[in-house]
């Protein structure tokens, strides 16, 4: 075995219909957008509140660049950690309830920044088997013992355990599940946390935003509190439209991570504008709830056209509709018929999806029509049925 292998496993790749391909984005997030020269129309973006292009977000970015300039500079310990930076993680502790929170550069290094923070070899980690690739990545970079529990099965959890005697156990799980659009079982996750003496992390990536009143996430959505949720992770360039994650948690936690996180300590701060932007998509996203409520009556629009034309959705209330299909090859002849109709949604195969369940992951935006939903389901019927 050498690196000449190299082509003929990509070869290999192309022929199990599992080979992937970039294109060029040539617009801004918007339910229209110019891909590779074409105009389409989008249902695969996270931008799940239509806030990535909103004016008043673009313009705070354009003030604070003009103040702070382009570049964090440096890492948040050495002289990266702006005022724009502070303001906005004071912001982010007071939504999310939490005494604070600690900005990271990425979704990715604020899981693998936080489960390597806590655990070494002496503690255990427990993850549900559809995690994110980087909570899962996270897992088993710290060292400690690694055990995946049934998907969204809390007596699964329990009878792991049940067995274990390590010196700290941490449960991990995504609050909405990327590729299923389900939500995680959280209360009971929870309670047998509690009997225990184990800690939640959950990565409430999709949740923050969509769920909840003031779009505060699993949390929100199931009034769950600290104590609850200890390691509250959220991710900035979904719901809020921006770049960038954070942590929430108490003060100890925040502290913990400061000192121990390599992913914190080790990397240069977001663009400050960055930050000053998400403190303007914050307040939007709290304060027009009118956003969710449209969100959720086109998921039902959707749901409701996709039944009667006989296509199978799996059980997901968030934007992330999955529609089913099983083999790779029939996702990418269905996602490419609909290219030609003017339709962008991408085709989600293995590894990033169990084998046999490749599938159109369609999201929908509060930015989206009626009509554009009526729309995608003509293709759809055209294409898929």
């Amino acid at each position: 075995m050498s690196f000449d292998d190299l082509a003929s496993e990509l070869a290999v790749r192309k022929q199990q219909s599992l080979y992937r391909h970039r294109r060029t984005l040539e617009t801004p997030q918007d339910p229209i957008v110019q891909v590779d020269g074409r105009e389409y129309l989008a249902f695969c973006s996270n931008d799940y509140l239509g806030l990535a292009n909103h004016p008043d977000v673009i313009r705070s970015f354009q003030k604070a660049a003009n103040q702070y300039g382009v570049g964090g500079g440096a890492s948040h310990l050495v002289n990266g950690h702006s005022k724009a930076h502070h303001d906005l993680e004071e912001a982010l502790a007071e939504f999310t309830g939490r005494p604070r929170a600690l900005l990271f550069s990425t979704g990715y290094m604020a899981n693998l920044g936080a489960v390597n923070a806590l655990l070494d070899k002496r503690d255990a980690v427990f993850e549900d088997r559809l995690n994110h690739a980087s909570l899962l990545d996270a897992g088993l970079l710290s060292g400690a013992r690694f055990q995946r529990y049934l998907h969204n099965d809390a007596e699964s959890l329990e009878s792991r355990l049940c067995k274990t005697e390590a010196r700290r156990k941490l449960v991990v799980t995504d609050g909405v599940f990327s590729m299923d659009g389900d939500v995680a079982d959280l209360l009971s996750i929870s309670a047998e946390c509690a009997k225990h003496d184990a800690w939640l992390m959950v990565d409430d990536a999709h949740g923050f935003g969509c769920l909840g009143h003031q779009g505060g996430g699993c949390a929100e959505h199931f009034a769950m509190k600290e104590d609850q949720i200890q390691v509250l992770i959220g991710t900035l360039g979904k719901g809020f439209g921006t770049a960038g994650a954070f942590v929430a948690g108490t003060e100890e936690l925040i502290e913990t991570l400061i000192q121990h996180a390599r992913t914190y300590i080790y990397t240069t701060s977001m663009p400050p504008a960055v930050a000053a932007a998400t403190l303007t998509s914050l307040k939007l996203l709290r304060e027009e709830t009118w956003r969710r409520d449209k969100l959720e009556a086109l998921i039902n629009q959707f749901r409701k056209g996709c039944e009667s034309l006989g296509l199978e959705l799996m059980d997901s209330p968030t934007p992330i509709q999955p529609i089913m299909v099983g083999e790779s090859d029939k996702a990418i002849q269905i996602s490419k018929g609909l290219e030609k109709e003017g339709i962008f949604i991408s085709a989600i195969r293995p590894p990033t999806v169990p084998k046999g369940s490749a599938r159109l992951r369609v999201t929908l935006s509060a930015a989206h029509s009626e009509a554009q939903v009526e729309r995608l389901l003509s293709a759809l019927e055209k294409v898929a049925c």
